[in-house]
């Protein structure tokens, strides 16, 4: 029997044998990652609200986003790690408590320092739950399964967009209860508790064979590390660059070098290391990682579509909401059919997403430029089918070759990666739109910034069309895991 057959068989026998309440459980893994995409949309658009009720500083109301990213992005790795030690299910349920209820803080902060320390405890408690959707996905379903959940995983991306755009621009609105800015955390504390019952109903644990000891050492070079780049990209812009925020940039090097060299010399003396670097040596992790990067600094363009419009076309909070669900829905749409692409097109399925994001943002900046009329809508709906077909392929290029030992890892990395490009396009295409905009006001003013900041990250995609061209086919990867036992840990 060929390594390819051996592989089919043994996808067959994982149908089999798989957890007969994988959906359910899938249902609750998603509510718990569609929290933290939520709360990271959502709280933009109430931001003028909040400023006036507690009295809030430009510092604070900078803080009260910036505190939860960092933190987000800082434990990610940390988090996936946990679940891989401690058991998945466990710190899933764990994650989705203590988000609960620091979502309740938020809701009830009497002040801005107050709304501050729980949106850290919201990024901590994130960090615990997220990385445990993707690693469960990985154990709980076999390898024919995987792409459909895969696909509902980065559809719920596309739901939490959507809602948080929307539904943060009508809570603020309607006041609900007599709440304003508060309905936005607030609103968590049911979706946490049905998230919380759920996981300890229908969630079956799986962990690391071998768990070790975590590596305390690894998480603090790490934590630092990441702390050192992620913090003056948050901050940077809005701080002016200061020396000391050029200084932690210029330190982030060397503390990732002292994390990787202690983390290599912990392997070769047998320990558990935090990362396993051996990851990196699949081409398909390490490629699907580079992609990862490309594609998710397009955030800045919820950052720059919003000041264009609310600055330069002067529209409300709700407005700018609708305004982007050409792109919202599209994208949501596109995850849904995204498995069955991928199963027809393999890795050109990455490479049709990116170029279809290349041609529909073209044509939305031109059209925002003036050069194309009526434009936009299109243009914004073609790069979200963009988007939809390559967010939950990508995570599929990373972590679907991975033994299921490293699920959580491998999770936590791709998240942290996320983010990573999150706060990194943010600062880079922030500071270009920013730049470009200068003294001036009106909408033609905006309309330039905007196009120009947007036709940076078409580079950027353009990039990631590219490197979906270096991934091994899937065929291949099958038959490794059959010959290697890589895909079954």
């Amino acid at each position: 029997m060929s390594p390819l057959d051996k592989a089919r068989q043994l996808s067959s026998l994982d149908t089999h044998t798989a957890d007969p309440r994988r959906w359910l459980a899938l249902s609750v893994l998603l509510t718990g990652a569609f929290l933290p995409i939520l709360d990271f949309n959502v709280v933009n658009l109430a931001l003028p609200s909040i400023r006036q009720s507690l009295g809030a500083t430009s510092g604070e109301i900078e803080f009260i986003i910036s505190a939860y990213a960092a933190t987000y992005a800082v434990f990610l790795i940390t988090g996936g790690r946990l679940g891989d030690l401690f058991g998945r299910k466990r710190m899933f349920v764990t994650g989705v408590a203590g988000f609960t209820l620091a979502s309740a803080l938020c809701g009830l902060a009497p002040s801005a320092v107050a709304l501050v320390a729980a949106r850290i405890l919201q990024g901590l408690t994130a960090t615990v739950m997220a990385p445990q959707v993707l690693a469960s996905i990985r154990v709980l379903f076999p390898p024919a399964e995987q792409g459909r959940a895969l696909a509902l995983y980065g559809a719920t991306f596309g739901l939490g967009n959507i809602c948080g755009q929307v539904l943060g621009g009508a809570l603020v609105s309607l006041h609900p209860l007599g709440f304003t800015w508060q309905a936005i955390f607030l609103i968590n504390v049911p979706i946490g508790l049905v998230a919380f019952a759920g996981g300890l109903a229908f969630l079956r644990d799986s962990r690391a064979e071998h768990a070790q000891r975590l590596d305390l050492g690894g998480v603090v070079l790490l934590s630092v590390a990441l702390g050192l780049l992620v913090y003056p990209l948050v901050e940077g812009r809005e701080t002016g660059w200061p020396m000391w925020i050029i200084a932690m940039l210029v330190a982030a090097p060397f503390a990732f070098t002292l994390f990787v060299r202690f983390e290599t010399r912990l392997a070769a003396r047998g320990g558990s290391p935090l990362v396993e670097f051996a990851l990196f040596r699949e081409a398909g992790f390490a490629v699907g990682v580079a992609m990862a990067f490309a594609l998710y600094t397009l955030s800045s363009f919820y950052l720059t579509f919003s000041v264009y419009l609310q600055g330069g076309l002067h529209l409300s909070p709700l407005q700018a909401g609708l305004a982007t669900l050409p792109y919202a829905v599209a994208y949501f749409l596109a995850s849904l059919a995204s498995a069955h692409v991928m199963a027809r097109l393999g890795k050109f399925a990455l490479t049709a997403g990116f170029a279809l994001q290349v041609v529909g943002f073209s044509v939305a900046l031109l059209a925002v430029a003036g050069t194309l009329a009526d434009g936009l809508d299109i243009g914004l709906a073609i790069a979200g089918l963009g988007f939809g077909t390559v967010m939950p392929s990508v995570i599929k290029a990373v972590i679907g070759g991975v033994a299921p030992k490293h699920a959580g890892l491998a999770s936590g990395i791709v998240i942290s990666t996320f983010q990573i490009a999150s706060a990194l396009g943010v600062a880079v295409m922030g500071g270009v739109f920013y730049a470009e905009l200068g003294a001036g006001r009106g909408a033609a003013s905006f309309g330039h910034a905007f196009a120009v900041a947007l036709g940076c990250n078409v580079v950027l995609l353009v990039v990631g069309g590219v490197l979906s061209l270096f991934l091994p086919d899937q065929r291949h990867a099958l038959a490794k895991a059959a010959s290697t036992g890589v895909s079954r840990g």
